[in-house]
């Protein structure tokens, strides 16, 4: 293994320029110091870089192997490959003046011939970590455990039908929870890539989603036994690597919670592919958390709309941004979570600066996109004619309908009295797309 000291072009971190800038890398929207309702600019989007896809991915795909050729990819020395990859890591986040990184516990550390000697592999990973956030700006969003690659869960981890597995599952939770707690992680998320089905054949439904509801219920116990102040975040994917998945999307997952008495201590980490895999838009997954008050952060990416299949694209798509971003602003914007990049370089893109200008652009889109929806509530553009829609229950009568004053006879009276015919009103869903393209 040969990792050179400079494995970047770049050298200084980018910087805005504004956005007739014409030097390249530079942000030309994303001013981290901007103020935007009382809050800077990085405060509001809380960027993260997510291990995985910028230093774990070869460049493969079902059709052909590795196109980046990284260096720590190759050698016999794992700790070794995982200490120069966590180098890499740490100029990238420095060059991207990014506040925030994610990582799932086998991408920083080499997977040993027991769990014992994984953890023992994960907590050296963990000091280095130390080390190099004590001399760095950047912090931890949130970790996680990988328990969907090894062979062992091809059936499941908490859902497996072997509950030996189920427990080696949960010593390898235990260890990446209590390193994020360790790291001053923000969040922790459990993502169930296997936790479903491929045929009801083999399943019992009800025992494996009790397992699950089990499962999570056990990291909530131990999350508040080592005082993680943190919530646990799910992430809702309707399918792939599964035939279904059981945290199919935010409604499911709302229901999974409520059930399993989750829903105090446990929110959703939506993302923009996962949403139209369930055949939903990524504004409808974020409003519908908002809605039911499970809405915790962002795997920012974005899906070809062409394909089934998670393409984890780096997201550049203001309009859709800045309806998602409108919605987090107007209740009040990230509490814990923030914007991880679970985004990918295409397979095409093997200069080591594709990473830091596929990372720039989207900072960039998601900055611009931000803006346009701090516009848009400042003029009140779409929250004026959404309360006008709803007038009428703001009023004695509606008041008292929901406020169980009124029962179905009463209604029904009242609809039956003399002159009482309602007319509808236009939803005005033109106007309000052209007014939406005016921001953006």
């Amino acid at each position: 293994m040969n990792v050179s000291a400079k494995f970047f072009d770049a050298s200084a971190p980018v910087a805005f320029a504004g956005k007739d800038a014409a030097n390249t890398p530079a942000f030309r929207w994303y001013d981290k110091d901007r103020l935007v309702h009382g809050r800077r600019l990085e405060d509001h989007l809380r960027f993260a870089v997510c291990y995985w896809h910028s230093f774990c991915w070869p460049g493969g795909d079902p059709f052909g192997g590795e196109t980046f050729l990284r260096p720590w990819h190759h050698g016999t020395d794992p700790m070794a490959m995982a200490r120069a990859k966590a180098d890499i890591a740490f100029e990238l986040f420095r060059l991207l003046d990014v506040p925030f990184f994610t990582f799932h516990d086998v991408d920083v550390a080499p997977e040993g011939s027991s769990l014992a000697e994984s953890v023992a592999n994960l907590n050296a990973i963990a000091d280095l970590f130390e080390a190099k956030m004590a001399a760095a700006k950047v912090r931890l969003l949130w970790g996680t455990a990988n328990l969907f690659t090894h062979r062992r869960y091809m059936a499941g981890a908490a859902t497996n039908p072997d509950p030996d597995i189920f427990t080696y599952a949960a010593g390898q939770v235990r260890a990446a929870l209590e390193v994020t707690h360790r790291l001053g992680g923000q969040n922790y998320v459990l993502w169930g890539g296997r936790e479903g089905y491929e045929t009801l054949l083999n399943t019992d439904l009800k025992r494996e989603l009790d397992q699950l509801g089990r499962f999570v219920s056990l990291v909530v116990e131990h999350k508040h036994k080592i005082g993680f102040k943190g919530p646990i975040l799910i992430e809702p994917k309707p399918k792939e690597p599964t035939k279904h998945q059981y945290d199919f999307d935010v409604a499911t997952c709302y229901g999974f919670l409520e059930r399993y008495d989750l829903l105090k201590d446990v929110k959703l980490n939506i993302e923009q592919n996962h949403a139209i895999l369930a055949g939903h838009s990524f504004h409808h997954e974020v409003a519908l958390a908002e809605a039911l008050g499970v809405f915790g952060s962002l795997d920012i990416n974005r899906g070809d709309d062409l394909l089934g299949w998670d393409t984890d694209q780096f997201a550049m798509n203001v309009p859709e941004l800045a309806l998602v971003f409108h919605e987090i602003l107007n209740r009040g914007g990230f509490t814990s979570g923030g914007l991880n990049f679970d985004a990918k370089i295409r397979r095409q893109s093997i200069d080591p600066d594709d990473l830091i200008h596929a990372h720039v652009g989207s900072m960039d889109a998601c900055a611009r996109a931000f803006l346009a929806a701090a516009d848009m509530l400042d003029a009140a553009a779409l929250t004026t004619p959404l309360a006008k829609r709803y007038d009428g229950w703001a009023g004695p009568e509606g008041r008292a309908i929901l406020g169980g004053q009124r029962s179905l006879a009463d209604l029904a009276d009242r609809a039956m009295s003399p002159g009482f015919d309602p007319q509808p009103r236009s939803g005005r869903q033109e106007y309000l797309e052209s007014l939406v393209n005016r921001y953006v």
